[in-house]
């Protein structure tokens, strides 16, 4: 009797001790993954970020829906590494970067932050912001390559985390040739966040992605074109005076 007794008590022990050990690892995990994603989206607990609000392109004033729906969904993402957020309208964020965590969205012909955020830090990115139709309407020109949208079948969008300033926080862009191509962008980042901390060591980045077929998949379906910092961050070469 006493030896089942025995028996028993060490099952319950070693069960509660594995049941422990578990729990840690699970806490340990968690806690580092946290840690990692506040490093990467520049985080840490209770800090404040701005959350930059565009404007919809040729509207009144309104945010376009699926730019809000970009907004939320970078909200979740902040809410999650426990920092808190100050919503600001595009034409009203005047001071610097690098203090805080930025998240812009919108292109240049909605949002007049991304605009100075374009020409300070990616000279060599250029966004056609013609209100009339043509080709090239909304079109990138990175360094020597032009990207046209073919509307609801394949559009283009920029997404950049780029670190500068005193503080060294980072500005994340979502410049897209239409709205819903912000939220792809915003979506593509939260999915793949923990990819681009591991392959982009040096922080800063520029990436370009091309949404497929958003008239019939939405955010959804999104394809990385090309990493194009350096050509984004490289200002053109001067042409030559004429004499």
């Amino acid at each position: 009797m006493n030896e089942d007794l025995r028996n028993i008590a060490l099952g319950v022990l070693a069960t509660g001790l594995s049941a422990s050990f578990g729990w840690l690892g699970r806490t340990y995990s968690w806690r580092r993954k946290l840690r990692r994603k506040r490093e990467f989206f520049g985080l840490p607990g209770s800090a404040e970020c701005l959350l930059v609000v565009n404007k919809e392109a040729g509207g009144n004033g309104a945010v376009h829906r699926f730019d809000v729906f970009a907004l939320l969904e970078l909200s979740t993402l902040i809410k999650e590494c426990g920092a808190h957020t100050r919503i600001l309208p595009h034409d009203q964020t005047h001071q610097g970067f690098g203090d805080r965590t930025e998240f812009c969205v919108g292109g240049p012909g909605s949002n007049r932050r991304t605009a100075a955020h374009l020409a300070t830090l990616l000279p060599g990115l250029t966004v056609n912001v013609d209100t009339e139709r043509g080709p090239d309407q909304g079109s990138f020109l990175i360094g020597s390559e032009r990207y046209r949208m073919d509307s609801g079948v394949d559009e283009y969008v920029i997404l950049a985390r780029l670190t500068a300033g005193e503080g060294g926080r980072p500005v994340f862009l979502f410049c897209g040739q239409r709205a819903i191509t912000n939220q792809a962008a915003t979506r593509y980042l939260a999915r793949h966040y923990e990819e681009l901390a591991r392959r982009h060591r040096s922080g800063s980045f520029v990436l370009l992605l091309k949404v497929v077929n958003s008239q019939a998949y939405g955010p959804d379906v999104v394809e990385l074109v090309a990493d194009v910092t350096r050509a984004a961050r490289t200002a053109p070469a001067a042409e030559p005076a004429t004499t």
